[in-house]
């Protein structure tokens, strides 16, 4: 099982987050993918998914802040 290894961007305190709670966050896990904390939209977004994309019953789609993803962007590895 994967482990995070780093925060990916500022933390949510350092975006304007006054309690640095329940704030959307990226992390790197040991095996190279992301953990992404964010709303779950999935009821609300399920439906207008393109044609060629799609979801498994025990994936979510999550909404993360624009700031919180460009703020990240930096910290992205290239490969």
């Amino acid at each position: 099982m994967s482990h995070i290894i780093r925060r990916i961007g500022a933390s949510p305190r350092a975006r304007g987050s006054v309690s640095g709670q329940n704030c959307p966050d990226i992390f790197e896990l040991s095996d190279g993918s992301f953990a992404v904390i964010g709303t779950d939209a999935t009821a609300k977004l399920d439906a207008e998914l393109p044609p060629d994309a799609s979801r498994g019953n025990y994936e979510r789609i999550v909404i993360v802040t624009r700031e919180t993803l460009v703020r990240a962007k930096a910290d992205i590895p290239d490969s």
